[in-house]
């Protein structure tokens, strides 16, 4: 699933062509993904300015005056520019015209992503209760501390938790753990302050590294120009299970912790 760096990658590319341009039209393909596509969404969006393009969490929000279209990718989804006489795609399921000639153009062959629509000056059930993002001020290690008091569970489920920091997932909770020197497997109410504050550092590190170098490759993502983001030669524990640390030589490990895959190295990581 695209992860934050993927998702604010994504957001970078399409700025430039959306702010400021008109929705001249919205057509929707195939109403039925995760959630379905409200059947107001096009009324909502057609003849609106966009006047920005933001991202909470891992969604993409297009703000329009009457409120904002609310965007995940899910699995598999993806967004791309194209010209208006390029042709449509197997599983693009959703198009707007821009009134540029440029068409913004959904593509989610597994249909896990969503459309969804905020009415402005209200907050989606989806966004209401997320916790800060990783690069505001709210997101510090003495917070996580606090939080984590009396936690049993695996210190990175807590990291992955919405309500301590939005949009770390899978393959980025792994890589600031490691950074950060901390086992994944130890309870999240066992950890020190201090080394939550090197946690906090490390995750705004491995993220901004990400988004710079376009995200982490995976066989679904693309950025909005189709070209694969490169993190992935960057990853030091993840998806490495046998294959020596470049840190210490001693062998990555793989443990299941939430229903998820995890990767650490058990010397370099307490």
């Amino acid at each position: 699933m695209p992860e934050l760096p993927e998702v604010e990658t994504t957001r970078r590319g399409l700025q430039p062509h959306l702010l400021g341009a008109r929705i001249v039209d919205v057509d929707v393909r195939q109403p039925q993904l995760r959630w379905p596509v409200p059947a107001d969404l096009a009324a909502h969006l057609r003849g609106q300015q966009v006047l920005a393009l933001r991202r909470r969490s891992k969604y993409l929000l297009i703000d329009v005056a009457a409120g904002s279209a609310l965007v995940h990718l899910g699995m598999s989804g993806s967004l791309r520019l194209d010209a208006v006489n390029d042709p449509r795609r197997t599983h693009d399921h959703l198009q707007l015209s821009l009134d540029s000639g440029l068409l913004l153009r959904y593509n989610d062959p597994r249909r896990f992503g969503s459309w969804l629509w905020q009415p402005a000056g209200q907050s989606h059930p989806l966004l209401a209760n997320l916790g800060p993002e990783p690069f505001a001020d709210e997101f510090d290690g003495a917070r996580m501390w606090r939080l984590s008091r009396g936690r049993r569970a695996a210190v990175k489920v807590f990291l992955m938790d919405a309500a301590t920091v939005v949009g770390v997932g899978n393959i980025y909770a792994s890589e600031a753990l490691f950074r950060a020197g901390i086992d994944p497997r130890r309870a999240a109410g066992r950890i020190s302050q201090a080394r939550y504050c090197r946690l906090a550092e490390v995750v705004r590190e491995v993220l901004a590294e990400a988004i710079n170098q376009g995200g982490t490759t995976l066989r679904d993502f693309l950025r909005p120009e189709g070209v694969p983001g490169y993190f992935a030669q960057s990853l030091r524990v993840y998806d490495r299970h046998g294959q020596a640390c470049r840190q210490c030589g001693e062998p990555i490990r793989r443990v299941v912790l939430g229903q998820r895959a995890s990767y650490y190295c058990p010397t370099c990581q307490r």
